[in-house]
């Protein structure tokens, strides 16, 4: 008797598979095979193939899940209602946990395999562009800096963002502290402007951007 697909679980059989590939993707890393997560879903891989058509279109699923909620945090914590250097830990450690998390779907989003053709390895890089958005208008509407405002709002929003992609590579890679320690420390290292500058008096919440469609 072959295998039955999932959509008699009571769960919808897309979000079934794609907990199936976090699963082991988790346990195996960004190498994980098909006919693993096939397995996992127990199920046989041409119905995997059904839903996703190839592995190409299974990475880009667990993508839009992966970013669209790291992306949706990140923005929840530049709207709370926090100090400002309580917003800046708020935010930093949001994002260090949402990568800890899941470091190794992380990883498969991050890092390209050698002639890996899937475009995984640089698939967030879209969600970066959007948390810098994200970043530079919260700067705008709630700092005062002066004439020059919209330069460095942008400056500090592409900057704030590759800063801390790169500190939290290497801070999940290595693990040479406790997260509550790494948030410490980039928060000090971007303190100093940012503690100088005045709230701007009409200061609101940014707007979020509009939130990606839902698979």
């Amino acid at each position: 008797m072959p295998p039955a697909d999932p959509a008699d679980s009571g769960e919808p059989r897309r979000e079934q598979l794609l907990n199936a590939a976090d699963r082991v993707i988790q346990r195996e890393g960004p190498g994980a095979s098909m006919n693993a997560i096939a397995a996992e879903a127990g199920i046989t891989k041409p119905i995997l193939y059904r839903h996703f058509g190839d592995r190409t279109g299974l990475i880009r699923a667990l993508t839009e899940r992966h970013t669209g909620g790291l992306l949706a945090a990140v923005r929840a914590a530049l709207n709370e209602p926090l100090e400002r250097r309580d917003r800046v830990e708020h935010v930093l450690d949001t994002y260090l946990a949402g990568i800890e998390s899941r470091p190794q779907v992380y990883r498969l989003l991050t890092h390209p395999e050698a002639g890996d053709p899937t475009g995984a390895g640089n698939a967030l890089a879209p969600a970066l562009k959007q948390i810098a958005d994200e970043i530079t208008n919260a700067v705008a509407v709630q700092v005062d800096l002066g004439p020059e405002a919209p330069l460095l709002s942008e400056a500090w929003g592409r900057g704030i963002t590759g800063m801390v992609l790169a500190a939290g590579d290497w801070w999940l890679e290595t693990k040479p502290c406790p997260r509550a320690r790494m948030v410490q420390a980039l928060a000090d290292l971007l303190w100093g402007r940012l503690a100088a500058a005045a709230e701007l008096p009409s200061a609101t919440p940014p707007a979020p951007a509009a939130a990606a469609p839902a698979d």
